[in-house]
């Protein structure tokens, strides 16, 4: 009989800790950071599967609607720390982001 190279049983699973999810680290990697008018900010995209609510377009004023790919913006240099910063985040149309309109 051939040699299986599987593990069996629970002993095998015991033996090898599964590593926590860690979504910051997972979501980072389509993050990017991007200069604009002296500021850095973190840019992230929402594909259209991520985009469940109803946001506002703070250049355009127009509805982010749910199933829409938008970008999501936040301050990368903001001087009250990144907890503040990220609450500040804002929901953006990708148009609106690329040609720069605040």
């Amino acid at each position: 009989m051939p040699r299986s190279n599987r593990s069996h049983g629970r002993a095998a699973k015991a033996r090898e800790p599964h590593p926590e999810l860690d979504v910051d680290r997972l979501s980072a990697g389509w993050r990017r950071t991007e200069s604009r008018d002296g500021r850095e900010w973190n840019v992230q995209p929402v594909s259209e599967a991520q985009a469940v609510k109803h946001y506002v377009c703070p250049a355009c004023g127009l509805d982010v609607a749910p199933g829409v790919a938008h970008l999501v913006v936040w301050r990368a240099d903001g001087v009250l720390g990144d907890a503040a910063d990220l609450a500040g985040r804002r929901h953006w149309h990708q148009h609106c982001w690329r040609i720069g309109t605040r």
